[in-house]
């Protein structure tokens, strides 16, 4: 583990966390320390404990928020990949009858191309 001095709300903590989660703790604890001024800022001076909650109220509202976008971006994703998976089946149903129409045609072709070709018998008198 390692430890890390932060700063929020100009009060200096110590704080633990893994090896090479430093700099990502450091962020975080700016992030409080911004929603926490901000707060400060709108509506003056409160106590610490008022102003956690206020901000953690804060964080979990755009937290909410955020899954609520990422609920519509799934539900959006599985619609278009429907509709994706439906326009295949669609071409392949296509690309099969289309084959099966030259096939057809072709084979057609054939008979009547050897049909054009082909000696009449002659009658012997």
């Amino acid at each position: 583990m390692e430890t890390v001095s932060v700063t929020i709300d100009s009060k200096v903590y110590r704080m633990a966390c893994d090896k090479g989660q430093e700099d990502y703790l450091i962020a975080l604890a700016a992030q409080l320390d911004q929603y926490i001024t901000h707060l400060k800022n709108n509506f003056g001076e409160m106590g610490d404990h008022r102003l956690s909650v206020m901000a953690g109220i804060m964080v979990l509202d755009e937290m909410e928020e955020i899954k609520r976008e990422n609920k519509k971006l799934k539900e959006d994703y599985e619609a278009l990949l429907r509709l994706h998976n439906e326009r295949g089946r669609t071409m392949d149903k296509i690309m099969r009858d289309t084959t099966e129409r030259i096939e057809k045609l072709t084979n057609q072709l054939l008979k009547d191309n050897q049909n054009s070709f082909s000696v009449p018998e002659q009658e012997n008198s």
